[in-house]
């Protein structure tokens, strides 16, 4: 059991979850897109959301500003998630569009939206949990693919909830986040999902 509560916070990490929204989008969108266009997407959006984080985590501990890839504290996080909206505003301007992709744009809108609330907080000497933040946006998300495409994704967000769970009892068991930071960090993830789901649903 503490394996499976330890891979969870590993393999339902935040920076794994808007390639696996990408992916999902591709895969289950009713909507024809070339072999070759979507894999240079998903390349693109796994190199900026995911490699180059990687690197500038490693360069900040490196630095002595950073312990953990899990930024355990208000004081390692505020880079991090300065850099990364920066990155998935890069995602929004030279990788997707409105018009040809307009469900993920949207999303990583949703995305930027709770950097930015997340960053903001971290001024503020809030800490929130970004796998829930992560986890909230991608159900969001497919819950608003399986409506507007009217497909059956039910096992998938079947899933999605059991790992949601998973992960925050992950949190939890570690002492990595307290209850009022995961509701706050799920909340965040959802709304900010939600609000934007209105410009595509």
């Amino acid at each position: 059991m503490r394996f499976l509560l330890k891979s969870a916070s590993f393999i339902f990490h935040p920076l794994w979850l808007p390639l696996a929204a990408s992916f999902f989008y591709f895969i289950f969108t009713p909507r024809f897109f070339p072999e070759g266009i979507a894999k240079a997407k998903l390349l693109a959006i796994a190199i900026l959301t995911i490699f180059i984080p990687i690197v500038f985590y490693f360069l900040l501990k490196n630095l002595g500003k950073a312990q953990s890839i899990f930024l355990i504290n208000t004081r390692e996080r505020k880079w991090p998630l300065l850099f990364y909206a920066i990155l998935i505003t890069m995602v929004l301007n030279q990788i997707l569009n409105a018009y040809n992709y307009a469900a993920l744009y949207y999303y990583f809108t949703g995305i930027l939206f709770a950097t930015i609330v997340a960053f903001v907080l971290v001024l503020l000497k809030v800490k929130l949990s970004l796998h829930m933040i992560g986890m909230g946006a991608l159900l969001v998300f497919l819950i608003g693919i399986s409506l507007n495409f009217k497909i059956n994704l039910v096992y998938t967000i079947s899933f999605l909830i059991l790992a949601l769970g998973l992960t925050a009892s992950s949190r939890i068991y570690y002492k990595a986040h307290t209850i009022n930071e995961l509701v706050l960090g799920l909340a965040c993830g959802i709304l900010t999902q939600i609000i934007v789901l209105n410009l595509w649903l």
